[in-house]
Formats: structure tokens, C-alpha cells, sequence
């Protein structure tokens, strides 16, 4: 398999990837704190940079399937990252760099996570320790497979036996290769993983940062995972579990800028400090608000004014975006000059541009990365209890993150579709920008439309049909658009899928 070829045959590669870059192979499971070392070795691959600066790891992703949505929208055609995925043109090429580098990310760290699992109850130490890192690694690998298959498979149909080919299951470190396995035979693999891990978490020492999985991240996962399966028993019992313990942030910490992993919110993401960001690159580069990169200075991220519309005058979450008048531009400058403290040189202030995402310091392109937070639990548990008929509870359980963003908010008595469609917007207005608009068009059939916007764009020579804001109205279950291919390399190298097993 190309990434058991690429990587797993020198498993030392892998563990040189410990923050502090001297624990070797031969060492690593010598000790539990070795062991610590190798678990924080893969949590940092979730945002290295695999090989250019539009492959920041799992941040570059989150971009990725934002792109790939209609509410992420585009200033500006300056610069060419991320729009091969806005295009939807380079993810069905086998030899493009969009079709191979999520296989080679999120394989990767499933290797070192199998790694992990594979050695750790050979060491000594306490049990609690032990069950913590097998734990972990274990969510992690279900994490890298829910990704994948979302990726490269077919969606997943409840009341089907789901047997289109899906993505080869990795579980282990001996390099045979895989073939691709069913849709449904991966999910199965992605439960097993999590029903143990949470098993296990339930009673580990508890984790030492957000930055790590613990039993509310696991369980998380399989909240995300029912919500996906159309299993809405399980995907409410989960995100009623996970969020157990946090609280929603306050309308102030919401405008703060989304970059401190310390927010009362976040329950798993990426802490990375200004010593870690590559010389190019990193989340921040191309999301930033305020960041001074050539592409935050030129091609300010804007929200699609359709959803735009929808927010409420009163819901703290309009001010994240700006309404285009002048009382309200001196709450968008734009990138920030780090020398000077004012907006920079040449910067572009567009109608819809945002400031969600903005570092704490202007001279570092570094900033915590939001992976998982308590408001995506309450919008799994609002929405599967809708799409099973609560049209009340459903109500209610979107009532506490509703009324937290928008004081106003009145309890809803919507039912059936106007009542998910509500709680879908809400979803798209309170998740911009964090990965999610791809995987959730997917997995509930919709429409992909980027028609009706007043979006302005920043040169007069920037079209809708150059940046693919077009009607784009083939939903999942009726056009193959929506599987990556399989990459090339790995039907060259893995003996055990051919040409016949690409993705038509």
C-alpha cells in the first residue's frame, strides 16, 4: 500500500515527528513517558505540513471542505490555494495533489496510531496510563478512517446494505496490503474502534490538554459518526454525553477570534505555537482575518450573503462578518501591518469579509485550531432528533446554543422540514469556516447552490464561472463528483487494488 510503502517501511519516520525529535524507534516503547512522546508525535501530524503550504495537515483539510461548500466564499482569484477544491475539478484527478494528500495525511497518522496500539500493552506501567494511550489511539484511528471513507467512498444509506467500495482498513502495522473494504464494513471497523476506545477512556488517567482525545472527544466521534449513518438513537445519545462537562462561551469570548484553545468551548484541537508553523503556510496564513499574508491582504474570506441574510440583527454571530456599512469597518481592517498596528498596505475591506478567525499576535501566523466544540453537540443532537420526527425536543435541544448567540431567540415551533432546515442554517452560521460544509452536504443528499449571492469581488476580472460559483445541483446519491479519486501511486504500489478499483 503506498502509504505502508511511503512511510510504515521506515516506522522511524513516523516517530521523528515527537516535539522533541530524539525519541527513536528503538526507544519509543521502552516506557510509558516514551510512549507519551509517540502519542504527542501524532497529534502534532495533525498539523505539519505534509509537502507544500497548502498542506498544513488537517487544517489545510478543514479549508479543503469548506471550499468545496457554497458558504466559504472567495474575494478574489489572486492566489491559487484551495481552489482546486472550490473548482471541484482536481479531486477527480488520480494524479492531483488534492486526491492524494488527505490519503497520505490521515493514513499517516492512522499508521502512528497503530504504531501505538500495537506496542503499548507490551510495556510496563500503570493500566489507567496504558488504557489512556490505547484509547486515544484507537479514536484516532476511527477518525482517520470516518474522514477517509467520507472522502474517497460513496455516502452511507441507513436500511442499505452499503456494500460500494469504500477505503482500505488499516489496523495494524504489518504492511500487508488492503484491499478497498465496503462502505459498511468500514463503519463497522470506525465503531469497533470507538466502542473500545470509549471503554477504555471512561476510566484513564485524564488526558494532560485539549490537544489529546479523551472519553467527550470519543464520544464526540461517535456522535458524528451516527449523525452520518442516519442512526439518530445513537447520534443523540453521544452529543448529549460529550458535551457533558463544557459550557457554551459567552457572546464575548465569541468575537475574540477562535484561535485560543483555552475557551470554555473548545474541546479538542490543535495547539500550535509560533516554533511549530512552517516557514509558509498554516491555518492562519490563509484564514486569518489579520494576519498580514498576501493572501489574507488580497483575498479576505467572505460568507455567502444568502446565509448572511439569514442571521438575525440580534444573534452575536452577524458581527462576525462585515454588513458593509461604516459605522461598522473599524471592526475590520483587514490584515494588520505588525510594524505599524494599522491595516497593511494594499489591503483589501470587502463587504461579507470576516473576522471569526484572528491571531493573537500580528507577527505570528500561529493560533490554536479549533477541531471539535460543545455548540456541534447540541446542532447533532438538535438535528437527529428532528430528522426522527422530536419535532419538540428537537426544539429544545437547540434552544440553549440559539438563545446563547442570539438573546432573542425564541423557542421554536417549527416541525418537519422547515424545522431541519432552520437547525441546518444554524449549523452552517455557527460552523463557517471549521471543515464541515462538504461532509455535511454529502451525508444528508442536498444540493450544492452557489447561485442568488451579492458576494463583491475585489477585481472586476474575478467571475462566478472562474472560482466555480455556479449551480451545482448533482447531490451524492446522483453524481460521482463527490468521491476523491483513489491517487494513482497507491494503485501503482498496492497489490491488492487495480485499475478496476478506481472510482469511476
Amino acid at each position: 500500500m503506498l502509504i505502508i510503502a511511503l512511510f510504515t517501511s521506515c516506522k522511524k519516520d513516523f516517530l521523528e515527528t515527537f516535539p522533541t525529535d530524539q525519541v527513536a524507534q528503538t526507544t519509543a516503547f521502552e516506557s510509558i513517558a516514551n510512549a507519551k512522546l509517540a502519542v504527542n508525535g501524532m497529534y502534532r501530524l495533525m498539523y505539519l505540513q505534509i509537502s507544500n503550504q497548502s498542506q498544513d495537515a488537517h487544517g489545510a483539510m478543514m479549508l479543503n471542505m469548506d471550499a468545496m461548500g457554497e458558504d466559504f466564499v472567495w474575494s478574489g482569484n489572486t492566489y491559487t490555494y484551495f481552489k482546486p477544491a472550490l473548482r471541484w475539478v482536481d479531486h477527480r484527478s488520480a494524479s492531483s495533489a488534492l486526491s492524494s494528500f488527505p490519503y497520505i495525511l490521515y493514513y499517516r497518522i492512522n499508521s502512528n496510531a497503530n504504531m501505538i496500539i500495537d506496542n503499548i500493552d507490551k510495556i510496563d506501567g500503570a493500566a489507567n496510563d496504558k488504557a489512556a494511550i490505547k484509547g486515544e489511539c484507537l479514536a484516532m484511528r476511527a477518525w482517520c478512517h470516518f474522514n477517509l471513507v467520507q472522502l474517497y467512498g460513496k455516502r452511507y444509506e441507513a436500511g442499505k446494505q452499503n456494500t460500494q467500495p469504500g477505503i482500505p482498513i488499516i489496523i495494524s502495522t504489518d504492511g500487508v496490503d488492503q484491499p478497498r473494504s465496503s462502505v459498511e464494513a468500514v463503519y463497522g471497523q470506525i465503531n469497533k474502534d470507538l466502542d473500545e476506545s470509549m471503554s477504555l477512556l471512561e476510566t484513564a488517567t485524564a488526558r494532560s490538554a485539549k490537544t489529546h482525545v479523551n472519553v467527550n472527544v470519543a464520544k464526540g466521534f461517535k456522535a458524528r459518526v451516527a449523525l452520518t449513518m442516519q442512526n439518530y438513537t445513537t447520534a443523540i445519545k453521544y452529543a448529549k454525553e460529550a458535551r457533558t462537562g463544557f459550557s457554551l462561551m459567552t457572546n464575548s469570548d465569541y468575537l475574540s477570534g477562535f484561535t485560543v484553545i483555552s475557551n470554555a468551548e473548545w474541546m479538542w484541537g490543535a495547539n500550535q505555537l509560533a516554533d511549530q508553523v512552517p516557514t509558509y503556510g498554516s491555518f492562519y496564513s490563509y484564514v486569518s482575518g489579520n494576519f498580514n499574508s498576501s493572501w489574507n491582504r488580497l483575498e479576505p474570506k467572505m460568507i455567502n450573503s444568502v446565509l448572511y441574510a439569514k442571521i438575525a440583527a440580534t444573534d452575536i454571530r452577524k458581527k462576525l462578518w462585515w454588513d458593509g456599512t461604516t459605522a461598522d469597518k473599524a471592526n475590520f481592517p483587514g490584515a494588520i501591518d505588525a510594524a505599524t498596528g494599522t491595516a497593511a498596505s494594499g489591503v483589501k475591506v470587502i463587504k461579507y469579509m470576516h473576522r471569526k478567525f484572528k491571531v493573537q499576535d500580528v507577527t505570528s501566523r500561529a493560533g490554536d485550531i479549533p477541531f471539535m466544540r460543545v455548540a456541534e453537540m447540541y446542532l447533532i443532537e438538535a438535528e437527529a432528533l428532528a430528522r426522527s420526527g422530536q419535532n419538540a425536543a428537537a426544539a429544545a435541544a437547540l434552544y440553549p446554543l440559539a438563545v446563547n448567540r442570539n438573546p432573542a431567540y425564541v423557542l421554536s415551533t417549527k416541525t418537519g422540514s422547515a424545522l431541519i432546515d432552520d437547525i441546518m442554517v444554524q449549523r452552517r452560521i455557527e460552523l463557517w469556516g471549521e471543515g464541515f460544509r462538504f461532509y455535511d452536504l454529502k451525508r444528508t443528499d442536498s444540493d450544492m447552490d452557489r447561485n442568488g449571492m451579492d458576494n463583491p469581488r475585489v477585481s472586476t476580472s474575478v467571475t462566478y464561472t472562474d472560482i466555480a460559483y455556479t449551480l451545482f445541483k448533482a447531490r451524492a446519491s446522483q453524481n460521482n463528483l463527490w468521491e476523491y479519486k483513489i491517487p494513482q501511486d497507491e494503485i501503482d504500489v498496492n497489490k491488492a487494488i487495480g485499475p478496476e478499483d478506481q472510482n469511476p
